[in-house]
């Protein structure tokens, strides 16, 4: 008996099988994580940033160290005896650390008269905050970092002498001239008479007498008026 094409399963359009896959239902599609790629690329970025500012804050160390370095081998045995002189002075209880008002003093014997924020920004770059007093009356020290309130900095001798170093190293000359001119000059009159080298010898302690002083008065005196002026003087010292 012949069968009927109506009992074939037909395929293609129509009622019967479809050739094309069914989409796979919603919670059987692959998993994927989103953004992973990008949030592994700035995870990489930021590691790169960081080791590059590490690697800066490193040779930025190193060349400060070098410059300090390089300015103390370039001071005088006069300098660094100036510069230890200046420290001990003001450095009254002996402990190799000094205060803002020491710190201050000490820098305008040495010819640098600061203003009150430039001694605040080098006492807080270089120094240590002290918590207090010891019972003996010496300065207590701690580590930069530590919260005091109110904070009091202390500059210690290692660190005032590289600074000092960098600033004279630094200065002009002509500075170094007018500070030693001013010196002598010490009520402002604008010249360098007798009086004034017998005050400086005194004060120095160099037991010079009073015709080796005038000596010196007439030898640089080139106008005659019995002192050197502020002219003479830097004639003087330029040779």
């Amino acid at each position: 008996m012949a069968t009927s094409s109506n009992n074939q399963p037909r395929f293609g359009h129509g009622g019967g099988i479809n050739s094309r896959a069914a989409p796979l239902p919603t919670h059987q599609q692959p998993y994927t994580t989103p953004g992973f790629g990008t949030s592994s690329k700035n995870a990489q970025t930021r590691e790169a940033e960081r080791l590059d500012a590490q690697r800066r804050a490193r040779e930025q160390k190193a060349a400060a160290e070098n410059d300090a370095q390089t300015a103390l081998e370039s001071l005088s045995e006069e300098q660094r005896e100036e510069i230890q002189e200046a420290f001990n002075l003001f450095d009254l209880d002996k402990d190799r650390y000094i205060d803002y008002h020491e710190l201050k003093v000490a820098m305008k014997a040495l010819g640098f008269d600061e203003p009150k924020q430039e001694i605040l920004s080098i006492l807080q770059t270089n120094g240590v905050q002290a918590a207090g007093q010891h019972a003996g009356g010496s300065k207590q020290k701690q580590p930069v970092g530590k919260y005091q309130s109110p904070p009091r900095w202390l500059l210690s001798f290692e660190s005032f002498q590289v600074i000092m170093a960098q600033r004279i190293v630094s200065r002009d000359p002509q500075d170094e001239i007018n500070r030693a001119f001013d010196l002598f000059d010490g009520d402002g009159k604008g010249s360098i008479t007798l009086q004034d080298l017998e005050r400086v010898a005194k004060e120095l302690g160099e037991g010079l007498q009073h015709e080796e002083l005038q000596a010196m008065i007439d030898e640089f005196d080139m106008n005659g008026d019995g002192a050197i002026s502020r002219e003479e003087f830097i004639n003087i010292c330029l040779g």
